[in-house]
Order: C-alpha cells, then structure tokens, then sequence
C-alpha cells in the first residue's frame, strides 16, 4: 500500500461514497475503487459494503481508520518539517455557538492542516470572510451553502421519567421544568397548543444549558449535535417536527479570496453543489417546519 490508497481511503470513509470521494481527491471513481479493491486484498479483510446508497464501512474499516488517519497525518507532518516559511493568507471565519462539534471539527481541520493559511475564528455575528450559522441567520446579499440539516430533540436528566417516553409531545412538558436558552427554537416547539411551562432558568451557552440538565435542574430544547455529545444527558425525540439547516454564508458583494476559494473547495461535495444562489432572508412558510437558529 502506499499513502495515497491510505488519502483515497479516508477520503471514502469520510464521504460514504465512491463518486464524492473521488471528486475530493481530484480522481477517477473507478481509480478510487481499485485503491479500496486493493488494500482489502492486502489487509486480507472487507473494509466497505456496498450499496445502492454508497459505501457502508465495516468493523475492520473503522480500525483501520485510526492507523491510516495517523500514517496520514505523520506523513504531512514529515512534508511541513523543512518547509521554508511563505506569505500566509489570512482566513477568518464565524462561528454560530451551537455547531455539532464533530461535523465542525470535520470542517476545519483541512484549514488547519493547511501551512497556507492563517485560520482564525470569531463569533458568528462579528467581521469575518465568511460565518457557518443557520440559513435562518443570513442575511440579503449573502451566498449560502447548505452542510448538513439536523433537528431538535429534549435532553433530559438521565433519572427523569419522561426518558420513559421515546418521543415527548408538548402536552408532556406541561408543568415541567424548563431550561431556556437565549435563542428562539422552542418557540416552533411550544407554538401549538402550548401547555403551562414552567422556566426555572435561562442559559446563556449551550454548555450551560447541558450542564443544568445533567444535573437535575431541568430539561431544554436543544439541536441534536449538541445533546448527542454530551454523555450526561439523556436524549428524546419531540413531537413537532423543529429542524434547522446550517452551511456557509459569505459576502456577494465582493469575490471570495484564494483562501475561502480553497474552504469551498474542501466542503462535501454532494451539499455544494448547485449551492451558491444568492439567498435572501425571508420569513418562513407556515406550513413547513421552523428552523431554529
């Protein structure tokens, strides 16, 4: 094997699907294939199911995920450690405070990865090249290009009985204590019907709101990225179908610099495409689903 049948591995593993991952890495789909074709012959192992929806990874996959990923990264190491310093271009991006960690950390770490360009983040309402927020967020005059769409579920203490119920309706919240948040997205939850609530606080982060819950002050809305990560807390589904789309917001009022062309260039393909319309805010329809921030 050599390093980069490990690159065309990753990048499948990443992406679940032979024709994205050969676009990322600037390859033929059946060039991809033969590399996957030919570390299953060497390892002695399957690494991918395929189907008709792309490429499932296997138990052995995700092992030789983490040896791969580190013979990678080792070996960029290796490339950078005499490399002459040069001029780099500045990057900076904003940052909505509720992102799943992990789809970010995805994100970023081609920026960081990358001796080239001096990254540099802030929060998502202050100056920047471009902002990852949700589309309900940008503003007329902004390109948006759509990552991934996730949904709002109840965290609640582990011991509360509500974690008896697999989806909780608003009827089942009725008296229960709530933990707000300085955002609006329990307002699509509470809109209809609302039952009597009872807020017992208001946080200002989502750390915060995660740390109440965990221990026993209360339950709160919150997108699913974020409640999913933290151990403490259990998880339900809720009734009303409450969803918000996040992706990349930049400026159509000037052209992208080379180092937000080359952010662009990283992003899964199958979301970019055909993405980069101009979008205006509007106010939503009120026969789909809110989006929350």
């Amino acid at each position: 094997m050599d390093i980069r049948e490990l690159r065309y591995f990753a990048a499948v593993y990443r992406e679940r699907n032979l024709t994205a991952a050969a676009k990322r890495c600037f390859i033929s789909q059946p060039s991809i294939s033969a590399a996957i074709t030919n570390l299953e012959a060497e390892l002695g192992t399957t690494l991918f199911i395929r189907h008709k929806k792309g490429m499932a990874p296997t138990e052995s996959a995700a092992q030789f995920h983490a040896v791969a990923r580190r013979i990678i990264d080792e070996t960029d190491a290796a490339r950078n450690l005499f490399r002459k310093p040069a001029t780099r271009q500045a990057l900076t991006l904003g940052l909505l405070r509720t992102l799943d960690q992990a789809r970010t950390i995805a994100l970023l770490k081609p920026l960081t990865g990358n001796a080239d360009i001096a990254l540099r983040l802030v929060g998502a309402n202050e100056k920047a090249d471009a902002r990852i927020v949700s589309k309900s967020m940008i503003g007329a005059g902004e390109h948006f290009i759509p990552l991934w769409s996730e949904r709002y579920v109840a965290a609640l203490p582990p011991s509360h009985p509500l974690t008896l119920n697999e989806t909780l309706r608003t009827a089942d919240l009725a008296g229960v204590p709530m933990i707000d948040r300085c955002h609006c997205e329990q307002q699509g939850f509470f809109k209809r019907a609302s039952p009597p609530r009872a807020p017992v606080a208001i946080a200002e982060s989502e750390d915060w709101a995660m740390a109440l819950v965990a221990a026993g002050v209360g339950v709160a809305i919150v997108p699913e990225g974020v409640a999913r990560g933290n151990p403490d807390v259990a998880v339900r589904a809720i009734e009303i179908d409450v969803t918000r789309q996040v992706g990349l917001a930049y400026s159509a009022a000037r052209p992208p610099s080379d180092a937000l062309k080359e952010f662009i260039a990283t992003l899964p393909r199958q979301h970019a495409t055909g993405a980069r319309a101009k979008s205006k805010a509007s106010k939503p329809n009120p026969s789909t689903p809110r989006r929350g921030r």
